[in-house]
């Protein structure tokens, strides 16, 4: 199944639920058709600046980039020669896709904070023929058995994933209790815990585990401490609340679970650097 989006993206298929949308844009990420898809991307020429999780980034030649929340991304720019291959999956096809390995909750803990890889010659190599697999996969629609061919080309792109990101910042052991815990941790910032909860206690408790044991699992895990991702998720989440110009400091403050306005705003000058009025404006 193919089908025209815009002038640059097209959609292929492997069933009615559109696990795989291959692009060679990354304008739109986190919306629309691809909003709540993973995305994956090859440059092979020009340049693409985006600013995720407050940071601006470059994605250059030869580097690929991986984000699991693309309604994280802003201002995207493309330059005028930007040559990129883009896949995006569903988490539900991810998981299917995903070999039995550790390894994956380190990874898209340090892609969380910088989501692109600088690949070297070899490396750039392999990457780009994954996406290749994939987009000539996509294309043998008549294939017998083309989902479980598509599960294991996604594979093999995690695999080499993997591979790349151990290269580059080592290939430490996971255990399963830890990936577990800290499965379990994230998905209770995910479901906006952080809004009323930014104590670890709270965390701590909800786990059955001690404060101290949480925190050095994080460490272990992601190389920070439960603390900072308790304020990652809520500042990311302040600094999107913060543009909405309907809303009020007041409501925010409430919804934020703080004391007083005040309260708020010395909490966003110092994890934003700035007062909420001077951010919004």
């Amino acid at each position: 199944m193919v089908r025209i989006l815009t002038k640059k993206l097209y959609l292929c298929g492997v069933n009615e639920r559109r696990d795989i949308i291959v692009s060679n844009t990354l304008a739109g990420i986190g919306k629309g058709e691809v909003a709540g898809y993973l995305c994956h991307a090859y440059c092979h020429k020009g340049f693409c600046e985006f600013k995720y999780n407050n940071n601006v980034y470059r994605l250059k030649v030869g580097e690929c980039l991986i984000i699991r929340r693309g309604d994280l991304v802003e201002r995207v720019n493309e330059s005028d020669d930007f040559h990129v291959d883009v896949v995006y999956v569903t988490p539900e096809f991810i998981e299917v896709s995903t070999p039995h390995s550790n390894y994956g909750m380190k990874g898209s803990m340090a892609l969380f904070n910088d989501p692109i890889l600088h690949l070297n010659p070899e490396q750039q190599k392999v990457c780009a023929l994954d996406f290749d697999y994939i987009k000539r996969r996509l294309a043998l629609t008549t294939h017998n058995f083309h989902r479980d061919a598509m599960i294991n080309a996604i594979q093999c792109m995690i695999i080499d994933f993997f591979d790349f990101h151990a290269s580059l910042y080592g290939n430490e052991k996971i255990t399963s209790q830890y990936a577990d815990l800290m499965e379990r941790f994230l998905a209770l910032l995910e479901h906006g815990d952080f809004r009323k909860n930014r104590d670890i206690g709270y965390y701590a408790d909800k786990l059955c585990v001690t404060t101290k044991y949480l925190s050095e699992v994080c460490k272990k895990v992601s190389g920070f401490p439960a603390n900072y991702w308790i304020n990652r998720y809520t500042v990311l989440d302040i600094s999107r609340q913060l543009r909405d110009k309907k809303r009020s400091f007041t409501e925010l403050t409430y919804l934020y679970g703080f004391s007083s306005p005040s309260y708020f705003s010395r909490y966003v000058q110092k994890y934003l650097g700035a007062s909420p009025t001077d951010f919004r404006e």
